[in-house]
């Protein structure tokens, strides 16, 4: 049965139901004799689901719906040989459905995503140093795996022998690989970059970070229950109103017909189009101008939004580091100089930090020959005949090159805004810093104090460091940062606010963002660079990536309540008044039926007033 009524509410079906009662229309207005009224056809496509939704929610979950009025009414006018009525009505309510059905949210398919990042083979090494490749699912703790360059880390555990940089986004949402060596925690399903290392798995299979990720984006998920239409509130006393309204309309006029007029035009038709029309004209506009809206109720709940949380890197920065100070030690190393000199030793290096070095210098670079890196600490190189070498502090140190207490102190400043600091030394001589951050979207500081004026309060959630959190928070201006977050930390940070009784919306674009997205009230994805994952578990995407859309969609959210509120309005009054007029006998069940039409028409006409209105 569950198959016929699924064929029934398809489009193509939807549609013939439609060609039917034109034919039938038609056939009504010239008075043509056929021997079967093409409205029986409408009746059975559109009027079938109806029935079926209206006993299983009476019998089954025990409740009264608004598709029991409805087929109330289609039984009453097959009754009284009125099949155009019946099949009129049963055709604008399969409309509304299918407009409803078309705003669904569609986001079940990022969670199929998220599980393909489990890796599902590992490396196991056994007493004897043995490589063996085993399944993935088979590693226990204690466990010693083996991870090579461009791999994924199939465990949680430490690294035991090597040094490394990990990519660990799609955990904590850092910007940048992280450097590892011995005695440091990876993550299962991050990224190892460079080096090959061995480590002890703590937790495997079901028990490691990625796995709980996948778990809460499948409890948020199960969560989130569809929004009950308001008729269906309205259903209880609607339906014995309709039904009392009718049966003293018959008693004292002793008309049938007019008591199945009063079903008809008591048929909310109008009031079930009020809100999906409305809906997908907003939607249809936040298209427009380059927002995909997935759900109805994202879209309703986005304006009694009071927090919105926002990830940093990739959301309010542009998640790419670049140069931001030059600074050499003597007056014989000016900053070009500096730049270029690093540039051309750091060009072989793949390391994320190089590549913007050497995107940085304008200059041609120079010749350099005899390159090499250690993973995680720097690079050496002869450039130009001078022996050169870019890294970390300790990397300088170990290589037995003298910084000063002086030049170290110029540094903490740099430290203390969350930059990172590459240590440049020409012929075993300190020669200056080169430093690199995150930047800033150019449009983030505008719409934080957009949101504060409307009466949002912003929140930085991330995984990054503090230091680089509060730099970029200090600089628009936002009080609520909360870092060194990992993906279950920034569920609790959402879940705590909400059952501070706020509304909160949750802004990210990794896949280490998506069990918050999904706990949110109502989520919003960076549609253009974000994650696929991200993208599908938000109700919202912004395709530029363009977060000044933030204020846009709030406005947007409040012009789509104002117009279902308005719309609501007018088929009540619509209602009112035909059915005043049928209980007085001014209207029969075919004229009832296409008044009752007309009011569904100003209806969509009212929504798609929505769609071209201009909302800054």
């Amino acid at each position: 049965m569950k198959k016929i009524i699924e064929f029934c509410e398809s489009i193509p079906m939807t549609i013939v139901g439609g060609v039917a009662l034109a034919a039938s229309l038609v056939i009504m207005l010239t008075q043509t004799q056929t021997p079967l009224d093409p409205a029986w056809i409408t009746v059975v496509i559109c009027g079938l689901p109806l029935y079926y939704s209206a006993l299983k929610k009476l019998f089954i979950k025990k409740k009264i719906s608004s598709a029991l009025l409805i087929s109330i009414a289609l039984t009453a006018c097959i009754y009284i040989g009125e099949v155009f009525a019946a099949g009129e009505v049963a055709f604008i309510m399969a409309i509304g459905e299918m407009l409803e059905d078309y705003a669904v949210n569609r986001s079940k398919r990022g969670l199929s995503k998220l599980i393909n990042l489990t890796p599902d083979t590992a490396r196991l090494i056994d007493e004897n140093g043995n490589e063996k490749n085993i399944n993935a699912k088979d590693i226990k703790p204690n466990d010693v795996v083996r991870v090579l360059p461009g791999e994924k880390i199939t465990v949680d555990g430490v690294i035991i022998n090597g040094k490394t940089s990990i990519d660990q986004s799609i955990i904590t949402g850092e910007s940048l690989p992280a450097d590892k060596k011995t005695g440091d925690n990876v993550f299962c399903g991050t990224l190892n970059c460079y080096g090959s290392v061995d480590i002890c798995a703590q937790k495997a299979g079901k028990d490691t970070s990625l796995e709980k990720m996948i778990k809460m984006v499948k409890e948020a998920e199960d969560k989130k229950a569809p929004t009950q239409r308001i008729i269906d509130k309205w259903a209880e006393w609607l339906v014995p109103a309709a039904l009392l309204i009718a049966i003293i309309t018959y008693a004292i006029t002793g008309n049938i017909e007019r008591g199945v007029t009063v079903l008809v035009v008591f048929c909310p038709c109008a009031l079930v189009l009020a809100t999906p029309v409305s809906i997908i004209a907003g939607i249809g506009q936040a298209a427009k101008n380059g927002v995909l809206i997935k759900s109805g109720e994202a879209l309703e709940t986005m304006g009694k939004v009071n927090r919105i949380t926002f990830d940093k890197t990739g959301t309010i920065t542009k998640g790419q580091p670049v140069v931001c100070d030059v600074l050499g030690f003597s007056n014989q190393t000016n900053s070009e100089k500096l730049l270029r000199i690093a540039a051309s030793a750091e060009k072989k290096s793949e390391h994320p930090l190089a590549k913007a070095i050497v995107d940085a210098c304008k200059e041609d670079l120079l010749s350099s020959e005899n390159f090499s890196m250690q993973a995680g600490k720097g690079v050496s190189a002869i450039v130009d005949g001078d022996n050169i070498i870019c890294g970390k502090y300790d990397f300088l140190l170990e290589n037995g090159i003298k910084i000063s207490q002086e030049q170290k102190e110029i540094t903490d400043n740099f430290t203390q805004q969350g930059k990172a600091i590459i240590f440049v030394a020409i012929n075993n001589q300190a020669a200056g810093v080169i430093t690199l951050s995150d930047t800033i979207k150019p449009e983030a500081k505008n719409v934080m104090q957009q949101l504060k004026d409307s009466g949002i309060q912003p929140v930085i959630l991330t995984g990054d460091n503090p230091k680089s959190a509060n730099y970029i928070a200090s600089m628009l201006d936002i009080n609520d940062v909360r870092a060194n977050l990992l993906p279950e930390d920034k569920v609790s940070a959402i879940k705590q606010m909400q059952d501070s009784k706020n509304i909160v919306c949750m802004v990210g674009d990794g896949i280490n963002d998506a069990p918050a997205l999904k706990t949110a009230d109502v989520s919003v994805a960076m549609g253009a660079a974000g994650s696929d994952i991200a993208i599908e578990s938000a109700n919202i995407a912004l395709m530029s990536d363009n977060i000044a859309n933030l204020p846009y969609i709030k406005k947007l959210s409040n012009a789509t309540i104002k117009s279902i509120k308005t719309n609501i309005t007018l088929s009540m009054v619509i209602n009112i008044v035909a059915v005043a007029l049928s209980i007085i006998g001014c209207l029969n069940p075919v004229v009832g039926a296409l008044i009752h039409n007309a009011g569904s028409v100003l209806v969509v006409l009212n929504a798609a007033l929505l769609y071209d209105r201009k909302i800054k």
